[in-house]
């Protein structure tokens, strides 16, 4: 069984950076995409970033695109949200995805794609 745990949320003032961090175990998920999604209360939970198994191909909700990076590191099983210029609508749980699927070359966005999911980490930007 695949578990993800995020870490790295936190407390921001508008206009810093966080870092989130997502570690699987149970298996390696290096041929797995894998996604960052989050949730604020009342709303959905929404696609933030993605990425191929093999990092080739990264995808970006447009709210945060150019903002935040998506990276992952195979060899530790490991996938990391690098968050820059933060904005107070930023706040909310943010959750670690992996999709069951191997080998698959797009990104998808859509939350029903994933199959495993992390517990999230509160990220808060105050002003």
């Amino acid at each position: 069984q695949v578990q993800l745990v995020e870490s790295g949320g936190g407390l921001v003032q508008a206009g810093g950076s966080l870092r989130l961090s997502c570690a699987a175990s149970g298996r390696t998920l290096d041929r797995n995409g894998m996604a960052w999604f989050r949730q604020s209360p009342g709303t959905e939970r929404e696609f933030v970033a993605g990425i191929t198994w093999n990092g080739f191909t990264t995808y970006y909700a447009g709210s945060v695109k150019g903002r935040f990076t998506i990276s992952r590191d195979n060899a530790k099983n490991t996938m990391d949200l690098q968050m820059n210029s933060l904005k107070l609508e930023d706040t909310a749980v943010y959750y670690c995805a992996a999709d069951a699927r191997t080998f698959v070359g797009s990104v998808y966005a859509r939350r029903g794609e994933y199959e495993y999911w992390g517990q999230g980490t509160q990220v808060t930007v105050s002003s």
